[in-house]
């Protein structure tokens, strides 16, 4: 890992002010992907992946005649747009299409041409699946894989499915050692029906924290507590006053689960209340793998959980042609939302499960 990104010391110790959260830690892991490069021997979102030449490329079987594929830009598009999008952000001055921009996108159109000369492709016809993490134990030791695996890579389908609107996922556990030959060029979509479904290649710099629940989480005994003015007081906890009314919020925006990609910890809510995944194998309740974010941090006072080095520009005013660096990987799942791929703690093996929030 070539960077580092380090978020700031909580405001409070929020267990010296509630002692009873102390045994609701969990051990967290969040990824901090930045725009770069990574090859396909690095953890990344986005990135190539060390996938064996000799094995099919995950494609989704499912139908796709419920979408409205409305959007109608391919891969290549969507990346040449954000390219002239990243331009227009440092030079203001400079819109329109070079010539250079203009060149590519005459060659995508030619290539898109013939793609579709024999007709679109059917709605049946399987879906080349998107790259969405690649994540190495010696970088994600929260990661459980099973038996000699030290390699998880996440794909999706970069169509909304029913009945939730979301990408359906895939999950594969490998031992890299044993991939020789690489597949150079895998298959992409013809088509994204979101932009949000197509991640921009990131570097990580994963940092280990611990997290308490979601209040939401939380028996009603330790949300009352949460909601007791007087004892953040007593505490001196030196909660600013402006918390009064609402000191559960000052905890689930400032001390409780840190927003962004990560690994472990614990899920947000907001969407809905705590909703429990269960092993569809073995009934045992499922666990956070990895959450994949459409933001790293909040807005607003959510800045808090920006990383020390990236504080002068999480709180800079204005930023224009979709350039916000709270938006690094270009995810968008849901509303802006996260989505939380839990799996079995008894065998990951079992079939995994996902969850919009």
């Amino acid at each position: 890992m070539v960077f580092v990104r380090t978020t700031p010391p909580r405001p409070v110790d929020v267990t010296a002010v509630f002692p009873e959260l102390a045994p609701l830690a969990r051990p967290a892991i969040r990824l901090h992907p930045r725009p770069g490069s990574p090859s396909v021997g690095e953890s990344s979102v986005g990135g190539p992946l060390l996938w064996p030449a000799e094995e099919p490329w995950p494609h989704c079987e499912a139908s796709h005649l419920h979408v409205d594929s409305g959007f109608r830009q391919s891969p290549d598009d969507v990346r040449l747009m954000r390219r002239m999008q990243a331009r227009w952000h440092g030079d203001h001055d400079g819109r329109g299409t070079t010539p250079e921009e203009a060149a590519i996108k005459e060659r995508n159109a030619t290539r898109l041409a013939e793609r579709f000369a024999a007709g679109p492709p059917p709605a049946e016809c399987p879906v080349p699946m998107v790259p969405v993490a690649q994540l190495y134990l010696r970088d994600i030791p929260l990661l459980r894989p099973p038996g000699q695996a030290d390699l998880l890579q996440v794909l999706w389908c970069p169509y909304d499915h029913e009945p939730h609107h979301k990408p359906s996922t895939a999950l594969f556990w490998r031992s890299a050692a044993e991939v020789v030959d690489i597949l150079a060029t895998p298959p992409e979509p013809y088509e994204v029906n979101d932009d949000g479904y197509l991640p921009e290649p990131c570097v990580l710099a994963p940092e280990a924290i611990t997290e308490y629940p979601d209040s939401l989480d939380l028996s009603p005994q330790l949300r009352l507590m949460l909601e007791d003015w007087n004892r953040w007081q007593a505490a001196g906890a030196g909660v600013d006053s402006s918390y009064a009314d609402w000191p559960r919020d000052f905890y689930d925006i400032h001390l409780a689960d840190a927003p962004g990609w990560k690994a472990g910890g614990w899920p947000p809510w907001g969407r809905t209340d705590p909703n429990p995944r269960y092993c569809a194998v073995c009934e045992v309740q499922m666990v956070p793998l990895l959450t994949i974010a459409s933001f790293e941090w909040d807005g607003g006072e959510g800045h808090s959980w920006a990383p020390c080095e990236e504080q002068a520009a999480a709180n800079a005013a204005g930023h224009c042609c979709g350039q916000s660096p709270s938006r690094p990987t270009k995810v968008a799942v849901g509303s802006t939302d996260n989505m939380q791929i839990y799996i079995c703690p008894a065998s990951p093996e079992h079939p995994h499960t996902d969850l919009i929030q």
